[in-house]
Parts: structure tokens; C-alpha cells; sequence
């Protein structure tokens, strides 16, 4: 496969070349390391990002953010997105995280709820090839920050500040349960404010139980865009909170569903994975070709400049 994100067998000849030829070394790139059994510990996360115990982790958390616009929506870039995420969560900063993908790029394009989150959001990541493809395309070189393992490095710092507990909403009843004990067996300092299952049907109670705790991070697994929605409507009630979405994180965590192997993250085919392990996501998957398409336009066209 010779693609451009991946989408080799859905390009005409011509666009695959280019996109070939602007993806570089970003295509078919291996991790020299095994990946590990244990949760929480992800090969896709780039080794760059990571280090939150460093003592550069404090200056980090003052750094701005340079905030681009990818099809109109917001996405910001950071030399390390956990560092400055753990300043914050140290200082009690509350913080709306975003993960933001070509497939959410094209459904915020058609939701103006979504489009209104993303805007209103204090942190959007480039978590998906297409974004970072799309950036490359005009000269910004950057790298993807996968959101499940940002969440995962988050998960760690908290069991680190005893000040800081976690919260897992979403998921089917059991699953966010199993994933907190998996977690406080791996990190027995970690502390598990609660956990609600995205079935719940008593939203005030459990907006009650989130008040209460004022947990240090709230976990959201609603899947797109549900939980971008929700944590825009209800992130007030915990206002110090940093608040993510991680759709099906809670089932890798649990143990109910694999991650994809490190060689499917290591060139940008996760969605290949996911379309396998769930067949009946095809219809969303359509939103991938469309992104390329649509980039490229932009491109030729100079419509997508990023300022």
C-alpha cells in the first residue's frame, strides 16, 4: 500500500503519487520497540511527548498554544501536549480536551454544535494522520498526539498528585468499572473518584455525584460527537476538572476489546483496525477518503490557508 492516510485503494493514481510524495517517511514507519502487555503503556504515543515527571513539565504549562485551522476548525500545536496538560492539572486549570480527527473534521463541518465545541475547546489535538497530513501539506511539520494515549499519560500523572483523582463516565455497565480496577491495580496510588456507565439514565444525579467529587479528570467515553457535546453543556459543574473525550478507550482499558497492533498505529492505520473490529462503522469511514479529497482541494485551490 502506497497511500495518502492510508486511502490507497479509494485514490485515483495521480493523487495517490502526490500525496505519496508529500506523506515522505510518515508511511510505513516501525517501532523499534515491542509493545508491551500491560494497560496504559501505548507504542503508539511518541516518545516525544512524553516525560511528564521531568522538571521541564512546569515551564511547559505556561507555553501557548499555537492554535491552526484545519476545514475551519481549530487544532492547536505544542512541543509536548502531556506536559503542558500536567501543569494544568497541577494548578487546577480547567481544561476541555479534544481529540480531533478527519472524521471529526467532516462531521463538525455538517454539525454547527460540534463546530461550536471545537471553538469553545481550551486544548484540540491533532490525533489522526488526515490532520496531520493536512498541516504538512502547509509547511507544518508536526506529529500526531493519539488521544487514548494522552488520556493514558493523564491517568498516570494523576496517580502521581494526591490532589488529583479520576472520574470514568461512558462505556457499557461494567466496562468504565473494570477499566478503574485494571488501573488501581497497575497504579495502586491512583485514585478513582467514581465511575458511571454511558448508559445511566439519571444525568442530574450523576451531574450531583461530579459537583460532589470535583474529580481532577473526567473521563467521557460517549463516542463523537455525544461526548464533545456533553463535557460543552456540563463542564461548569467541575470548572477545575480537565475534562476528555475518549470514546472507546473504556473497553481497551477493560480488557473487553485490543488496541490495534503497534505496526497498524505506527503508519497511520488505526481506522483500518477499528473497521475490522466493528465492520459496522463503514458508513463513517466514508468521512476518510473525503477528508483527502477535500485537503487536496483546498490545497490546489488555496482556499485552506492556515494563518
Amino acid at each position: 500500500m502506497d497511500g495518502c492516510f492510508g486511502y490507497s485503494n479509494v485514490l485515483p493514481d495521480p493523487v495517490r503519487a502526490t500525496c505519496a510524495r508529500i506523506h515522505g517517511t510518515l508511511i510505513f514507519r516501525r517501532s523499534p520497540n515491542p509493545r508491551p502487555g500491560a494497560i496504559g503503556k501505548s507504542t503508539h504515543f511518541p516518545e516525544s511527548l512524553d516525560g511528564m515527571n521531568s522538571v521541564a513539565s512546569e515551564s511547559m504549562s505556561y507555553e501557548s498554544t499555537d492554535r491552526c485551522l484545519v476545514m475551519g476548525q481549530p487544532v492547536d500545536l505544542l512541543r509536548s501536549y502531556p506536559r503542558w496538560l500536567a501543569g494544568r492539572m497541577k494548578q487546577q486549570q480547567g481544561t476541555h480536551v479534544i481529540t480531533l480527527n478527519a472524521e471529526m473534521t467532516m462531521e463538525a463541518g455538517r454539525q454547527a454544535g460540534l463546530a461550536a465545541a471545537l471553538q469553545q475547546a481550551d486544548l484540540v489535538i491533532p490525533d489522526g494522520a488526515g490532520i496531520v497530513l493536512y498541516l504538512k501539506l502547509y509547511g507544518r511539520q508536526v506529529k500526531k498526539c493519539a488521544g487514548i494515549a494522552l488520556a493514558e499519560s493523564l491517568i498516570r500523572r494523576a496517580a502521581q498528585l494526591p490532589s488529583a483523582s479520576v472520574f470514568f463516565y461512558g462505556g457499557k455497565p461494567g466496562v468504565a468499572e473494570k477499566a478503574g480496577d485494571r488501573w488501581q491495580s497497575q497504579l495502586p496510588t491512583l485514585q478513582v473518584a467514581g465511575v458511571a456507565d454511558g448508559y445511566a439514565t439519571e444525568e442530574t444525579e450523576l451531574l450531583q455525584r461530579l459537583q460532589t467529587l470535583q474529580p481532577g479528570v473526567i473521563f467521557v467515553g460517549l463516542g463523537v460527537p455525544r461526548q464533545e457535546l456533553w463535557i460543552a453543556a456540563n463542564r461548569h459543574h467541575c470548572p477545575n476538572s480537565i475534562w476528555i473525550g475518549v470514546g472507546g478507550s473504556f473497553d481497551i482499558w477493560a480488557g473487553t476489546k485490543e488496541s490495534g497492533a503497534a505496526i497498524f498505529a505506527d503508519n497511520h492505520l488505526e481506522w483500518a483496525y477499528r473497521l475490522y473490529q466493528e465492520p459496522w462503522r463503514w458508513k463513517r469511514m466514508m468521512a476518510l477518503p473525503q477528508f483527502a479529497l477535500k485537503a487536496l482541494g483546498y490545497r490546489l485551490t488555496g482556499r485552506g490557508a492556515i494563518p
